[in-house]
């Protein structure tokens, strides 16, 4: 099964197309302000939350646990930063941005502009990943879920200027995030002992914490470069047993 994270999330793609058509109108620019808020109080929730669930065993299992995920943290995005990730990935986001404009000024009529433009954008980030790798490693379906909130307000907006081509983008969608899910899935064997899901999940927690901080535009935090830190946390558990 691909998983409950990216059900919702293709769910979420779809009412929002069809709400957007149905509509033909884009929510005003105070219902926007409101839902961004909404929506990044309920990441943070669920990133504290996650972290906050992950963390426990007496105070000093507790100082070992935040350090070993504070050192993830670092080291992961030491590598990310090697590695370019978040480069890479403001590239394609570039990429979207450029289809996203050709596609609007092309008309509805451009079904394949549309369809890539949406595969891109909502393929596209550090949500993605990381919200199909926890599905799959602890079934933990919220930032798929919230990423399907986001995923429909987005469609509902763009069906109305893109047609309903946008729609199509959650084929790739569920294949992208499903397979990421699946691969995890075959992988959560090998993580069966619970420090080392809770390590994961704490350093989780943090960068669903860390989108918060991007979508309230509080901060501007390169979260994409931080994604090797959810590999190095359960290496360094298994080492500082």
């Amino acid at each position: 099964m691909i998983g409950l994270g990216t059900i919702l999330n293709a769910a979420g793609i779809l009412v929002g197309g069809i709400l957007g058509l149905a509509l033909h109108k884009q929510l005003s620019t105070q219902r926007q302000v409101t839902l961004k808020v909404l929506i990044g109080a309920l990441v943070v929730f669920v990133g504290l939350r996650m972290t906050w669930l992950s963390l426990g065993g007496g105070f000093l299992r507790v100082l070992k646990q935040l350090g070993i995920m504070i050192l993830a943290l670092m080291i992961g995005n030491l590598i990310g930063k090697l590695l370019r990730i978040q480069k890479g990935v403001n590239r394609l986001g570039q990429l979207a941005s450029e289809r996203l404009s050709s596609a609007g000024q092309a008309g509805s009529a451009r079904i394949g502009e549309a369809f890539v433009a949406g595969t891109l954008l909502f393929c596209v980030g550090p949500i993605a990943i990381l919200g199909a790798l926890q599905d799959g490693l602890d079934g933990n379906w919220q930032t798929l879920g919230i990423k399907g909130l986001m995923d429909g307000l987005a469609t509902m907006a763009l069906v109305t200027t893109l047609g309903w081509g946008v729609i199509l983008a959650v084929v790739p969608v569920v294949a992208y995030q499903g397979t990421l899910t699946l691969c995890a899935r075959m992988l959560a064997p090998l993580l069966e002992q619970r420090a080392l899901m809770d390590s994961i999940n704490a350093t989780g927690g943090m960068l669903v914490f860390c989108l918060a901080l991007i979508i309230l535009e509080i901060r501007k935090v390169e979260v994409a470069d931080y994604l090797p830190s959810l590999a190095v946390a359960p290496l360094l558990t298994w080492w500082w047993r």
